[in-house]
């Protein structure tokens, strides 16, 4: 399934006549003309080559549908999302992994390795080197290899687009060529699906990157409405709707520009969601409130339906501390479990106690009223995802479903195999599903 590295030509030669290039200090930008005449600005590291188009050349795309069920690709709401599996291999007991957020799952599945070897356990930790409770935002969180940047070892360009800005900050400039979000919702922080669209079909059309990671993150910001009334329900089908429309846009791209036949798609989630009743709600914090001297020794990290856990207190109490905060935590009827974070394969950075709730519950620290979101994820509930490969490229197999138990951390392996790639130090902890593939 691999393929020869691509040949290159400078920015400047064969560039659409719609296309500026300015170079500010080390990162050089392109505006490209966007559909309805907009401009998308591209960025990318000064002297970045553009991908000139070779014979037998694979082009590979990931498309996250963000915090989309697998139950909610149908025919009737989403039918181009629909037929695109149906055309290819499809994955119906494909799984996210701990802990089930955006930003450890979309690096799980540019790494192929679980989070005690990337550093990235959850969206929200207590840093305890700064001593707050932050997002895991910054490129230097990631602490492992993604295929942004190790497919460009191969000679071959990568791309990022990327709807929510914590995602931008996490993966940073590793890919050849990224797009900043915007515009930028003020509450959700992040970009509606039609403007990241545009940005990829800019990216698609101008500098062409081999590899392109994509964030569509509508359904994920409408799902964390609550679904309990039909106005919000319908607001959640719509934003169904229209995610759908926008992966149709993309693949009426790639078949007019005559692309089609040589692109993989991956298409999958990064969670699911799961929605709770304003009366399900769990804070751990309240819960300490009757043992005052567990509550100041720890911080909590809320993740919507797992919050992570910390001991700051004195070292020679931590064993008996975690205890009585385990004890008095699992009591609680919403909670489902409480875990080591060795156990779940999260490192060190998600700090000594790791709690799940119930489905239909949530949590909300440090105090009832921080987290009135209804709809959210995290917990295993939210673990089943969509997760097919499906496109024109002769290389995928048409019409199949496989059992295997598909998971974020298989896209990098997958992707990589098709590129010929070599497993990174130390190898993947994901599995290349080469089943949807030709051999």
């Amino acid at each position: 399934m691999s393929r020869s590295s691509s040949q290159h030509r400078s920015p400047q030669q064969g560039a659409p006549a719609s296309s500026r290039l300015s170079t500010p200090g080390r990162r050089q930008f392109l505006q490209l003309a966007a559909a309805g005449g907009a401009a998308v600005v591209l960025s990318a590291a000064q002297g970045t080559a553009w991908a000139a188009p070779a014979a037998g050349r694979s082009r590979c795309y990931v498309l996250v549908v963000d915090g989309c069920r697998p139950d909610e690709i149908t025919p009737a709401l989403t039918p181009r999302l629909a037929s695109l599996r149906d055309a290819g291999t499809n994955f119906p007991a494909a799984r996210s992994l701990p802990v089930m957020e955006t930003i450890p799952n979309h690096v799980m599945m540019m790494t192929g390795v679980r989070p005690d070897r990337s550093g990235v356990p959850a969206n929200s930790i207590f840093d305890r080197a700064e001593g707050v409770v932050r997002d895991l935002d910054r490129s230097t969180d990631l602490h492992f290899p993604t295929l942004l940047e190790r497919l460009q070892e191969r000679g071959l360009t990568t791309g990022s687009v990327l709807s929510k800005k914590y995602l931008y900050g996490i993966f940073g400039a590793r890919a050849s060529y990224r797009w900043e979000p915007q515009p930028v919702l003020p509450v959700t922080g992040h970009a509606p699906d039609a403007a990241t669209m545009d940005a990829l079909l800019a990216m698609v059309s101008g500098p062409d990157p081999d590899f392109v990671f994509t964030n569509l993150g509508d359904i994920d910001r409408v799902g964390h409405s609550d679904l309990s009334g039909t106005t919000l329900r319908a607001a959640r089908e719509a934003a169904l709707a229209d995610t759908d429309m926008q992966v149709g846009r993309f693949i009426d791209h790639l078949k007019n520009a005559g692309k089609w036949d040589s692109s993989v798609l991956m298409v999958l989630a990064d969670h699911s969601m799961d929605w709770s009743i304003p009366s399900n709600v769990i804070s751990i914090d309240l819960i300490l409130q009757s043992s005052p001297e567990l509550q100041a020794n720890i911080a909590i990290a809320q993740n919507g339906g797992a919050d992570l856990l910390y001991w700051t207190g004195p070292e020679p109490d931590r064993a008996a501390g975690l205890a009585a905060v385990e004890q008095l935590v699992s009591a609680h009827e919403g909670v489902l479990s409480v875990n080591r974070p060795a156990d779940l394969r999260l490192g060190g950075e998600a700090g000594d106690l790791v709690v799940y709730c119930r489905a239909g519950w949530r949590f909300s620290d440090p105090y009832v009223a921080s987290n009135p979101i209804p709809g959210n994820h995290g917990h295993p509930a939210t673990e089943p995802i969509p997760f097919f490969v499906s496109g024109g490229s002769p290389l995928v197999v048409k019409g199949a479903v496989s059992s295997e138990a598909a998971r974020t951390a298989d896209v990098a392996p997958t992707i990589g195999g098709i590129y010929g790639l070599k497993p990174p130090a130390g190898g993947y902890d994901g599995t290349a599903r080469s089943s949807a593939f030709t051999s």
